[in-house]
């Protein structure tokens, strides 16, 4: 198979490549997808061809992200990604959970759509701030 890409398209294509890693493996520690890890340096070892050297680091045949490529942004990007999905998954289970006992999949699902653009306003305006946990010891 031969795919063509333009710079832009491959530099993108890294960060492609690198978050969804990122997302599949990040958290499995030593039960990483090895076969991820392998597409993911196949597709770094290319950094060089591709006029980007400095986006990896070689070792043998095998490319991997360099210090350079993780602290250009890819980060930071990550990170609003897994904000956004943790405010949107605890407003849509804190609404679920105060409509406990309403069938919210289907007969009340507006009820909870409503209940979870609540959370989510309060959130987008306060973050975690007025979050109080009861039960927890200090």
């Amino acid at each position: 198979m031969r795919i063509e890409l333009g710079k832009r398209e491959f530099r993108l294509l890294l960060d492609l490549i690198y978050t969804g890693n990122w997302v599949l493996n990040s958290q499995r520690g030593p039960d990483r997808i090895g076969e991820y890890d392998a597409v993911a340096s196949k597709i770094f070892a290319f950094c060089r061809e591709a006029g980007m050297p400095q986006l990896a680091v070689m070792d043998g045949g095998t490319g991997y992200p360099s210090e350079a490529y993780a602290a250009g942004g890819i980060h930071e990007a990550i990170m609003d990604y897994e904000d956004t999905v943790f405010f949107n998954i605890l407003a849509e289970e804190l609404a679920r959970r105060d409509l406990q006992g309403l069938d919210v999949d289907g007969a009340n699902k507006v009820e909870l759509d409503a209940l979870t653009e609540k959370y989510a306003e309060e959130f987008a305006n306060n973050g975690i701030d007025n979050i109080v946990v009861h039960g927890v010891d200090d």
